[in-house]
């Protein structure tokens, strides 16, 4: 899909970035986060539910809710 952009150096940042938050569901704890290359962040809060609402509060969305296991879930966001 081309939209007409053109890679230039010194040009901005038009793709997304992507957040996946790794949380322990049984205890609401952070486990890791992974983000893409130049993702903004927020520091993180052991609670996942605080380490997840920070990144609500700067603009990313929650595109996808996964759980892994019986005790596991997987936030990926977007901004």
């Amino acid at each position: 899909m081309n939209l007409g952009f053109r890679p230039v150096i010194g040009t901005a940042w038009y793709g997304r970035h992507v957040v996946i938050i790794r949380c322990n569901a049984l205890n609401n704890s952070l486990l890791s986060i992974q983000t893409s290359l130049h993702a903004p962040t927020e520091p993180t809060h052991p609670n996942c539910a605080e380490t997840v609402a920070q990144f609500l509060s700067i603009g990313y969305s929650i595109v996808s809710i996964v759980p892994v296991g019986f005790n596991e879930v997987h936030y990926i966001m977007t901004k």
